[in-house]
């Protein structure tokens, strides 16, 4: 097992966390307003609900998202959630504050929405579906089945130093921001929630009918 793989994997959960969606949206969103612990949390719960989803395919339990039910359910409450962000997230911008408001949203709030954004998001479960499940069947292909624990670490590993970047940089933005500039990309991460929150409502409806 050299370095280089394991370094390897770790790329890969950081890139694997990267493309901007609803998590990193919030993250973003939280971390302008409120700094970096309310950015790093939301990550928090953003990958405990990842590592739910890496848990389920690594012990076979897959078939369980495939029920109809579930997949609407996933959806409907899912656009709902992302929807509620969204529109409070625009509502609070005008409230901004340049100076510290840390705070604002608890913690605890922050990282209930990570989670929830995450374990509600159909996207995330086809994501780690596809990629995590054709990774482990290559893992297994060529290194053998008793690797799989040390790599799946190791791209959960590269989704934490994501987190980390993300929250870093959120801070690091908030300094050199005027009140106008938060409140726009307030208002602009609120829309982005909003999208996706219509697009995943679309979806539940249309499985519906």
């Amino acid at each position: 097992m050299s370095l280089s793989i394991l370094l390897s994997y770790i790329l890969l959960g950081f890139t694997l966390a990267a493309p901007i969606g609803p998590v990193n949206s919030a993250r973003l969103d939280k971390g302008i307003k409120n700094g970096f612990w309310h950015a790093w949390i939301v990550g928090v719960g953003s990958m405990i609900a990842d590592g739910v989803f890496m848990l389920m395919v690594y012990l076979g339990m897959v078939h369980f998202l495939e029920v109809f039910i579930i997949q609407v359910f996933l959806w409907l409450f899912g656009a709902f959630i992302l929807i509620y962000s969204g529109v409070e997230s625009i509502f609070s911008a005008n409230s901004l504050a340049l100076a510290d408001s840390r705070g604002r949203d608890s913690l605890f709030k922050c990282f209930l929405t990570g989670f929830i954004m995450s374990i509600t998001s159909p996207l995330s479960i086809l994501f780690w579906l596809g990629i995590y499940g054709s990774v482990l069947a290559k893992t297994a292909q060529v290194n053998g089945t008793e690797s799989l624990l040390v790599y799946s670490s190791m791209i959960f590993l590269g989704l934490m130093l994501w987190d980390l970047v993300v929250a870093g940089l959120t801070t690091g933005f908030r300094k050199f921001l005027s009140l106008n500039s938060l409140r726009g990309i307030s208002i602009l991460s609120g829309l982005t929630l909003i999208g996706f929150g219509l697009y995943f409502g679309y979806q539940g409806i249309t499985a519906l009918l």
